[in-house]
């Protein structure tokens, strides 16, 4: 019986982990936001980024939301340093 339940463990592991992910929603609370130029400046930076389908700056909520195409993710080590070295600062990042 043990090893029924092993083998359907690995199997139901193997298909979780096989299954492509989906499109993204990945927001972003960032320091230093304050106008038009930031929004367009970060928009215009992760436009030139592969996983990124769609980008959303809000300046009064400080937020950036991004949306990935379907199968493509961008880490949250890369989304650091792209807002890092356009001048602003990552409080929070959230995946929905």
């Amino acid at each position: 019986m043990n090893s029924i339940k092993r083998t359907i463990a690995i199997t139901a592991a193997l298909l979780i982990f096989s299954v492509p992910a989906l499109a993204g929603t990945i927001v972003v609370d960032v320091n230093g936001m304050v106008c038009d130029f930031c929004a367009q400046s970060l928009k215009k930076i992760f436009g030139e980024q592969e996983a990124v389908e769609n980008i959303d700056i809000n300046l009064d909520d400080e937020t950036v939301t991004i949306i990935t195409h379907e199968e493509q993710d961008i880490s949250d080590e890369k989304i650091n340093e792209l807002i890092y070295y356009a001048g602003y600062d990552v409080r929070a990042i959230r995946r929905e």
